[in-house]
């Protein structure tokens, strides 16, 4: 076979991997239960490719401010700050089959879904979604943001634990994603329907539950309330799949795309865990009363994982109420936007149909190849954090990788296959 022939097959393969993907949700457990590096001391993961703490932009530092006074490793900020640049190991949330919104910042107290790849076996971790206003993702610290993440570790995560374990075999997944976009989610900006299909999947269980009746009602009025909830859930299932997927490791099919707010990174199914990296771009898009583009940070968060698997800003055409949110237009950007992300795929997703597009399939399989031919980069659709710690989400909007990325991945595909770029 030709070279071309070669990593079109081993394309093919990984699309395969992808597009029969069962993802299903098993559990939710503190982060220590299942990520072993997390007890080897003060440990913090975070999300995008590899950074110190003091590379970060404000709002990861404001995570990890409020990751250490939760697990109690100081009592105020000035002791948190000194110890997270002189104590703490930081680890990509990548490297141990983790992904986390924003910031990342995940500590072992922290609750995580648990999701499996059922036809690989695999598993990958996220934290649970906490809602709006000051939150940790965001960069916020205070005492209301630390006394709700434990909240969910104690009494959240383990009522939707013992809901999930009724359930044989644990909560298929796809078939509720599949029915959530048709009903107007890209599982990135606008969560709205399959939050509210794993809440019907959920409450009943939970109601059933022997705890307090003021316990019960404030986690099924959390659950009812947080439109995004199954964001998290959707970043684990797409992590496991993507993970599951990878192991072919051949072709260059894109398997993760990530951000630290200092360095964009993505690796490519034939070039395993290596990252390629290049500045990240800042967030456009619409701003809440108060705030400008100049308040903006950089790009941040694990949560482009939803890009990577062809849905969020590459299926903008299933959410185009999405497109006001994030400043892009209007029905027609949308499908504009999901027009132009067919130029740098490989294919449809059939088990993902989008009525608003014909019922053609999502998006699947973000080629490098593709990417620097035609000089398109994926469409990331995002919320804005403010580039001050403590002051959390300012606007939505959407964002582009570095094209350089996707360059440097196909330089070394070129190396590992022996041929020229220019070929």
């Amino acid at each position: 076979m030709t070279v071309k022939e070669t990593i079109d097959t081993a394309n093919a393969a990984v699309i395969e991997k992808i597009t029969s993907a069962q993802p299903f949700l098993i559990d939710v457990v503190r982060a220590g239960d299942v990520i072993a590096p997390l007890n080897a001391g003060k440990v913090l993961l975070h999300a995008g490719p590899p950074i110190t703490f003091d590379q970060m932009t404000g709002p990861m530092q404001g995570s990890c401010v409020g990751a250490a006074l939760f697990e109690g490793w100081a009592d105020n900020e000035a002791d948190a700050r000194r110890i997270l640049a002189t104590e703490v190991t930081y680890m990509p949330c990548h490297s141990v089959q983790a992904v986390g919104p924003m910031g990342g910042i995940t500590s072992a107290g922290m609750a995580v879904f648990v999701v499996e790849e059922r036809n690989h076996g695999n598993h990958a971790y996220c934290t649970m979604n906490e809602g709006i206003g000051k939150v940790l993702r965001f960069g916020a610290y205070d005492s209301e943001v630390v006394e709700r993440l434990h909240w969910m570790a104690d009494e959240l995560g383990p009522a939707i634990a013992r809901a999930v374990k009724t359930i044989d075999g644990g909560l298929a997944l796809m078939p509720l994603i599949a029915r959530a976009i048709t009903m107007g989610d890209e599982f990135h900006q606008r969560n709205i329907a399959a939050s509210a299909l794993l809440f019907t999947k959920l409450a009943p269980l939970i109601a059933a539950q022997d705890i307090p009746a003021a316990n019960k009602k404030r986690i099924l009025t959390f659950l009812g309330d947080t439109d995004q909830f199954f964001l998290n859930v959707m970043m684990a299932s797409g992590k496991a799949i993507m993970d599951a997927a990878r192991t072919i490791e051949e072709g260059s099919i894109v398997t993760a795309m990530t951000r630290n707010g200092r360095n964009f990174g993505i690796r490519v199914a034939g070039c395993g865990d290596r990252w390629f990296e290049a500045p990240v771009n800042t967030p456009q898009g619409l701003f809440f009363t108060g705030f400008t583009q100049d308040d903006a940070n950089p790009d941040i968060g694990d949560s482009a994982i939803t890009e990577a698997y062809g849905v969020g800003g590459m299926a903008m055409i299933a959410a185009p109420g999405v497109t006001r949110f994030v400043g892009a237009g209007g029905f027609g950007d949308a499908l504009a936007t999901s027009n132009e992300m067919l130029e740098i795929v490989d294919g449809h997703n059939p088990g993902l149909p989008i009525p608003t597009w014909n019922f053609q399939g999502a998006c699947v399989g973000i080629d490098v190849r593709k990417v620097v031919a035609t000089g398109i980069t994926p469409v990331i659709n995002t919320g804005i954090a403010h580039k001050v710690a403590g002051k959390g989400q300012v606007g939505a909007g959407t964002v582009r990788p570095p094209l350089a990325c996707f360059e440097q991945a196909l330089e070394a595909l070129a190396e590992k296959y022996g041929v020229s770029v220019d070929d």
